[in-house]
């Protein structure tokens, strides 16, 4: 039996089968682009821990910080006894969200943490509990959060009833016949027959959907629900679990729009794949809870906080949001090339601001019906070449791309070969 067979097995008898894995391979060893399994095999790497590596596998700088901090102390609990990695991270954080005013943020551990916690700093800062949220957004597995998640299956598949006010709309997507018109005419209906806008304390998306399928909310929507909820004193939660932190060529994916949301969820690549997350707000709006009503044992971990400190550094020094912009338009290039030949398997919209980049699995050439059995076939087939690929979406039918942004060009084009090959036998 190989290697990584042995561990699957052992998986399988340990492990409950409720948390999937998308590959069969049991990582040993990752730099920058790369992974290696217990087998000695080498990948490359465009599934990014779910977009958590920007900054790649063991950044030197990361490396060094942890190392660094692990030798004064790794655990205090903030709430217990404070410390600065905490206090500059949040200075630093303030500086750079895009937030009208005086900012202030509070840090967690996990994306869903985050969001639970934004929702109730919106409910204590409006004195109200109903939440609007949209189609195909993810938010969390946790019970509130996958209430506000989108899809049902497999978030919500057998785990109801889901937290009650929470309200979805429809998210624009043209090819799936939803129109900006239309999104922003059923959240006029859910204030007519669900709810009225004076007990909504605040509509959450993802100005980028993640796993709904790297979907971009326009300048003009973006405008249309900053305008909705200042004229009724709704709050606007820009989601930036997975857009955030240079993946779309802006630290922010809001930042494309030039609307300034009141509160930002950020998690994943904001610590270089160490556990962090948190949320940044309007000052006033942050200090409406009371002492003591958020926090969390681990929330804001010195450890984490350390190496967030150095991937912002990175970020900066190694010009890495226009990096994103250079590796998001040579792969578009290359993925628009696919999208016109006759020997490859269909695909089609082509899309995704700076290196957030996305592309769907159809059924025939010219068609926009998505088809999820040949994205898992295609993802399955580039894992066969040594290309790590997820897919994503309503339907499953994206494939998503989540280099790092500090992989080099000829890495990229060795693992965009892997994934013409891929469309090519499937």
């Amino acid at each position: 039996m190989s290697a990584n067979a042995a561990l699957q097995a052992r998986r399988v008898a340990a492990v409950p089968r409720g948390v999937a894995s998308a590959t069969a391979i049991f990582a040993t060893r990752g730099e920058n682009s790369e992974l290696w399994d217990a087998e000695g095999r080498r990948y490359i790497d465009f599934g990014g821990g779910i977009a958590v590596l920007n900054t790649g596998h063991r950044h030197p700088r990361v490396m060094a910080a942890v190392a660094a901090q692990l030798e004064r102390y790794t655990h205090t609990a903030f709430q217990v006894t404070a410390y600065e990695p905490y206090v500059e991270l949040a200075e630093r954080l303030n500086a750079l969200a895009p937030i009208e005013g005086p900012a202030k943020t509070i840090l967690f551990t996990t994306g869903a943490e985050a969001v639970e916690n934004a929702v109730k700093i919106a409910r204590a800062a409006t004195g109200r509990s109903a939440v609007i949220a949209f189609s195909g957004g993810f938010h969390g597995r946790t019970l509130l959060t996958m209430g506000l998640t989108g899809k049902t299956a497999p978030y919500k598949h057998r785990f109801g009833p889901m937290p009650a006010e929470i309200h979805h709309a429809p998210f624009p997507i043209p090819h799936y016949g939803v129109s900006e018109e239309d999104s922003l005419r059923a959240l006029d209906f859910i204030f007519r027959a669900d709810v009225e806008p004076e007990r909504v304390a605040a509509i959450i998306l993802e100005p980028v959907q993640g796993e709904g399928g790297f979907h971009a909310a326009t300048p003009g929507f973006m405008r249309a629900l900053r305008d909705l909820c200042d004229r009724w004193g709704i709050l606007l939660i820009a989601d930036e679990v997975q857009a955030g932190f240079g993946r779309t060529g802006r630290m922010f994916g809001i930042e494309h729009t030039g609307v300034k949301p009141d509160l930002i969820t950020v998690a994943k690549s904001l610590a270089g794949g160490f556990p962090l997350s948190g949320v940044i707000g309007r000052a006033e709006i942050m200090d409406a809870a009371e002492p003591g009503g958020l926090g969390g044992t681990y929330a804001g971990s010195p450890v984490a906080c350390a190496a967030a400190l150095a991937v912002l550094d990175v970020i900066a020094e190694e010009g890495l949001l226009a990096r994103a912009e250079a590796l998001g338009a040579r792969t578009r290039a290359r993925l628009t090339a696919f999208e016109a030949r006759n020997d490859l398997r269909p695909i089609a919209g082509v899309r995704g601001p700076g290196a957030m980049v996305a592309f769907d699995l159809v059924t025939s050439r010219g068609s926009r019906d998505p088809d999820g059995a040949a994205a898992k076939a295609v993802t399955a087939k580039a894992l066969d070449r040594g290309l790590v690929l997820l897919s994503c979406g309503t339907h499953g039918e994206t494939v998503r791309l989540l280099f790092p942004l500090t992989i080099s060009d000829p890495l990229l084009d060795e693992g965009l070969d892997l994934l013409e090959d891929a469309l090519r036998i499937v």
